[in-house]
């Protein structure tokens, strides 16, 4: 009598469904590493400085413009937005006389592109809350304590502008920062010196109105002293 072979059927090999399962979680993982790391792309608008691990770190001279870029996994490309940022801030400054007034102020900056790699090197990629903010608010109490606040609320408010950010530019310009301009947006004194410049000021322009009235006049008799004549 023949014997007949039944084939096995019982399925695949579990040992080798588990280095399946293993070999497919490990090429996963690289690939998230690989994608996440070594495939960079740099926006319109922005730089990058490399900090090469296994190769002398920072780079601060070759500076990483937009585009894709391919970089090793244990380096990192340290990104900065090199277009001209505003920010807002509200302060309390004293003035030459020492009253309090409220300054709400704005002032437009920016990295300077070729030398990012200095800037992360010495300051980081928070320079605005470590550099910026704290030269203008140090600029701002400085000049505003050489004036009156009249001069402030009136006749000298642009030279002032134009102080502040003089000395805010000549800091900044030194820790590779550009600064574009420095506005003063609102000026709120207390109620009644403001009331006290605002009625200074009326009767000022109330003298100068008299006055060219009397110089009009003045003009127009020695006109017909001279029609008479």
């Amino acid at each position: 009598m023949s014997t007949i072979n039944i084939p096995n059927n019982s399925g695949p090999d579990p040992k080798k469904i588990v280095n399946y399962v293993v070999i497919g979680i490990i090429v996963f993982i690289l690939f998230l590493v690989l994608t996440n790391t070594t495939f960079l792309t740099i926006d319109a608008g922005h730089k990058g400085v490399l900090f090469e691990r296994f190769g002398g770190g920072l780079d601060k001279e070759e500076i990483y413009e937009q585009g894709f870029h391919i970089v090793a996994p244990w380096n990192t490309m340290f990104i900065y937005d090199v277009r001209v940022q505003e920010n807002f801030e509200k302060m309390s400054v004293l003035s030459k006389n020492g009253l309090t007034i409220q300054i709400d102020l704005s002032y437009r900056y920016n990295p300077i592109s070729p030398k990012i790699g200095f800037l992360h090197n010495e300051i980081g990629t928070d320079y605005h809350e470590r550099i910026v903010l704290p030269e203008i608010r140090s600029a701002t109490r400085e000049v505003i304590g050489q004036y009156l606040p009249e001069e402030l609320y009136s006749t000298k408010r642009e030279v002032i502008q134009s102080e502040i950010f003089e000395k805010t530019m000549n800091s900044l310009i030194e820790k590779y920062i550009n600064l574009d301009a420095v506005l003063i947006r609102e000026v709120t004194l207390p109620t009644s010196l403001q009331e006290a410049i605002e009625r200074k000021l009326r009767e000022e322009q109330s003298a100068l109105e008299y006055e060219f009235r009397l110089e009009r006049e003045r003009k127009e008799a020695e006109r017909k002293i001279i029609a008479a004549k």
